[in-house]
């Protein structure tokens, strides 16, 4: 009987990593964009891509006009990684590249923080 209750959590936790690899791997291939952005406007819309991916629709600094390329895949990969004080604080430093590579005025600035987020992010 235990065991059968345990299965459900036990399930739970590993579409809960799966939903936060896949949307780290978005956002990282999101970052990727930006770096390879020939514009400051495209950098931006893609870094606005990976802030979605990473605090989710109901995140701070969630922009639906910008567009969720992880929609359906969770719920922002920092909340479903709650937990794993790690994985949180790898994805917190990368939202913070992410933003202020989206504060920033020229290509070259912008491409140099996607290019922290996006080594930020492919880091295990």
């Amino acid at each position: 009987m235990l065991l059968a209750l345990s299965l459900p959590v036990a399930v739970q936790a590993a579409d809960t990593n799966g939903a936060v690899s896949k949307q780290v791997a978005t956002a990282g291939a999101h970052a990727g964009m930006a770096l390879g952005a020939a514009d400051l406007a495209m950098a931006h819309t893609h870094l606005h891509h990976v802030v979605n991916c990473l605090v989710g629709t109901s995140g701070k600094g969630f922009d639906a006009k910008a567009g969720d390329p992880c929609k359906g895949m969770g719920q922002g990969a920092i909340v479903d990684a709650k937990g794993d004080a790690t994985t949180e604080a790898r994805l917190h430093t990368a939202l913070g590249q992410a933003e202020q590579g989206l504060m920033a005025t020229t290509l070259d600035a912008t491409h140099a923080d996607a290019k922290k987020a996006m080594d930020t992010l492919q880091a295990k």
